[in-house]
C-alpha cells in the first residue's frame, strides 16, 4: 500500500533533517578527533629529546669570570659526571662572552675540542658539549644566561601530562587579518622582568561569543600567525602569564581561523629554567576563553 501524497513531503523533510543532524554529528566527531590528535602531538613534542622539558638549568652571568664544572662551589654547576670540578669559566666583558676551558676538561664545540672561543648568544654554532649535556648562551633582554640541556633532566622525568578544556567548536572562530604597512616593533617584558622587542606584523579582528575582539599578531614567511594573549581565565583555570596560539597560513583575502582549542601554555608553565614573554596590553582579552590548555598540575 502506498502512502498518501500529502505525507510524502513531510517524510522527505524529516529524512533531510535526520541526514543533516547525522552529518553534523559526524563532522563534530571528526573535528574533536583532529584537535585531540593535535594535542597529543603537542605533548609528544614537549617530551622529545629537543623539547622544552630538557632544559635543566638557567644560570645568570655576572660581569667577569663565571666558573663552571661539577663542584657545587662553581657558579654554574653541571650534572654529576659531565665535567670535572673547575672545568673552566665564562668571561663576560661589556657584552662579549668568551669561554676558557681548563686543561683536562673535555669540552667540545661543533664536535671539536675547545680551549677558548668567543660565544654568540642563542647560536647553534656556539653550543658546547660537556659529557651528556649541552650549554649555550641565551640573551634575556640585556642580560645573559647559560642555558643547560640534559635529556635526563628532572623536569622531564617528573612531567605527568597536560590538562585541557573539553573541545568546544564554538571557540574555532573566523577572523580577518590586516597587515600593517610596516611591521611594528613593540616593547614587552619576559617573566624575568627583562625588556624585549617584538615584531608585530598586523592584527586580527574576530567575534567570540558575541563580543568583537582584536589581537596583535606575528606572521612568519608562510603567513602563519602566532599570538601571545591573556584572558579572564588567566591566573585561575589557566596559566597566569598567558597562553600561545598559532594558525594555519592566512588566505589571500585575509581570512584565517583562530582555534582556541589549540591554545597552549608557554614553556614557563612547566619548566622553571625557561623565560617567556608576557602579552602586551593590547593582547589581554576582557573575556573568558574556556578553551585550550589549562594550568599545568604538578601533582596530577
Amino acid at each position: 500500500m502506498s502512502l498518501p501524497k500529502r505525507l510524502l513531503l513531510p517524510l522527505s523533510v524529516l529524512s533531510l533533517v535526520v541526514w543533516a543532524l547525522s552529518a553534523m554529528r559526524e563532522d563534530s566527531t571528526t573535528y574533536r578527533a583532529t584537535v585531540e590528535k593535535w594535542r597529543q602531538a603537542y605533548q609528544e613534542k614537549l617530551l622529545a629529546d629537543d623539547g622544552w622539558l630538557t632544559i635543566s638549568g638557567l644560570f645568570w652571568l655576572h660581569e667577569g669570570q663565571n666558573t663552571f664544572g661539577g663542584d657545587p662551589a662553581d657558579d654554574i654547576v653541571l650534572p654529576e659526571g659531565s665535567a670535572p670540578a673547575g672545568a673552566g669559566y665564562f668571561d663576560l666583558r661589556a657584552g662579549k662572552i668568551t669561554i676558557h676551558v681548563n686543561p683536562g676538561a673535555r669540552i667540545t664545540m661543533g664536535g671539536k675540542p675547545v680551549d677558548t672561543a668567543e660565544l654568540q648568544p642563542d647560536s647553534k654554532n656556539s653550543r658546547l658539549a660537556a659529557g651528556g649535556v649541552l650549554m649555550w648562551i641565551h640573551a634575556s633582554g640585556p642580560r645573559f644566561t647559560v642555558r643547560l640541556w640534559d635529556k635526563n633532566s628532572a623536569v622531564r622525568k617528573s612531567f605527568s601530562g597536560l590538562h585541557w578544556f573539553p573541545v568546544d567548536e564554538s571557540y574555532r572562530v573566523a577572523a580577518r587579518y590586516t597587515a600593517y604597512e610596516v611591521a611594528k616593533e613593540i616593547d614587552i617584558q619576559n617573566l624575568a622582568g627583562d625588556p624585549l622587542k617584538a615584531q608585530v606584523s598586523g592584527y586580527v579582528t574576530f567575534t567570540l561569543h558575541g563580543q568583537d575582539l582584536r589581537l596583535d599578531a606575528q606572521a612568519d614567511e608562510k603567513r602563519r600567525l602566532s599570538f601571545i594573549f591573556r584572558d579572564l581565565t588567566s591566573g585561575k583555570e589557566t596559566y597566569g602569564a598567558g597562553r600561545e596560539l598559532d594558525t594555519e597560513p592566512v588566505a589571500a583575502d585575509g581570512s584565517v581561523f583562530l582555534d582556541f582549542n589549540e591554545a597552549n601554555n608557554p614553556p614557563c608553565a612547566y619548566n622553571p629554567y625557561t623565560t617567556c614573554p608576557i602579552p602586551p596590553p593590547q593582547n589581554r582579552l576582557h573575556v573568558r576563553v574556556e578553551a585550550g590548555e589549562m594550568n599545568y598540575r604538578h601533582d596530577h
